[in-house]
């Protein structure tokens, strides 16, 4: 078992390892009431998870709530703040949070929303979840406009990173999962790119030093005022694919395509050329490196991308490895001569 800081006003740590589950009980002091929230895919854990939080003497409300993106909607929350009223949850109680990157983002949104903000724990069970969702504080739900454009900051209590789960995942959910495994390679530590030739042999590690880059990260930058723009690597150009896709796209095939786009963006503008550093990498790694869709409605999608400033559509590109810096781009055939490069 590992356990990692993160820094901050609000510090807590992440315990990863396997069968951590039940540890959930020793960041629930002083509740009454705990809501489990959870998908169907991970009701093995979630149970692990109940059993734990009624053994420490907690009446305990189990929420299931639709798998992946479906689950993000504000439809969703309020289903499941009726549950917490129908229960009497109070600021003293806590949500706790059971599966992959989108479920603690929903999870995170409904502790974050319930009496202005309540204690909650997300149980990371996919490789996004640990190294990315489920740290950090930053909560969020998808409207027709966009993903994640409504959501709070609001840091847990403590994470645990279930590395057991990743055994029953489906091989595609593994593999997309290490896109931001590798986007910390590229903004942060190197050393992951040399280690995810061979995913499987160094998997714990790989996650551990990508939790240790978004650890280091949020304690110095909570609400993405300036430095936590980096964790946003490879995303302008993913989330608008998730966007148009309908959310039939993981996350991670999404950032892979983002980042070979970013990369060619960066190369354009005259910054070193990753490109192929990155293509090769994705591929060997059997994540998508190409995409074709429609620029128009892509670019629609990107004007409202986070990092936008007063119209202006901005990115995160690499002057080196580990040297991310997030700049303006207004050449627009420079963007559409990048995204032809995905095309090709």
């Amino acid at each position: 078992m590992t356990r990692i800081s993160v820094g901050g006003d609000q510090p807590y740590d992440v315990i990863i390892g396997d069968h951590v589950s039940p540890q959930v009980a020793g960041f629930v002091e002083g509740a009454s009431r705990a809501a489990v929230i959870f998908t169907a895919s991970v009701s093995h854990d979630a149970s692990h998870a109940v059993h734990s939080l009624i053994d420490a003497g907690l009446e305990v409300t189990p929420i299931e709530v639709p798998d992946a993106e479906a689950g993000k909607t504000v439809q969703v929350a309020s289903g499941c703040w009726d549950k917490l009223a129908a229960n009497g949850f109070t600021r003293s109680d806590v949500v706790v949070g059971v599966g992959g990157g989108a479920l603690t983002d929903i999870a995170g949104f409904v502790a974050a929303t319930w009496l202005r903000g309540v204690r909650w724990v997300p149980i990371a069970t996919s490789i996004n979840g640990m190294v990315d969702a489920a740290i950090g504080g930053k909560t969020g739900i998808n409207i027709s406009a966009g993903k994640n454009l409504v959501g709070s900051f609001h840091p847990p209590a403590g994470v645990l990173c279930e590395l057991s789960a990743l055994r029953s995942l489906p091989p595609a959910q593994l593999t997309a999962g290490l896109a931001e495994v590798v986007k910390c390679g590229f903004i942060a530590d190197p050393v992951i790119l040399e280690l995810v030739a061979t995913p499987t042999e160094s998997l714990r590690e790989l996650i551990e030093r990508s939790i240790r880059v978004k650890a280091h990260v949020v304690a110095n930058d909570l609400k993405e005022s300036g430095l936590r723009e980096i964790l946003n690597y490879g995303h302008t150009l993913a989330h608008a694919i998730e966007k148009v896709e309908g959310y039939t796209w993981s996350h991670g095939n999404a950032v892979a395509v983002g980042m070979v786009y970013a990369a060619s963006v960066g190369a354009r503008t005259g910054r070193p050329d990753f490109t192929e550093q990155t293509r090769k990498l994705l591929l060997d790694l059997g994540l998508p490196i190409g995409y074709e869709g429609d620029w128009s409605a892509l670019r629609a999608a990107m004007a409202i991308d986070k990092k936008s400033r007063g119209g202006a559509l901005r990115f995160v590109l690499l002057d080196d490895l580990a040297r991310p810096v997030t700049v303006p781009v207004d050449d627009e055939d420079l963007l559409m001569r990048a995204y032809e490069d995905l095309r090709a």
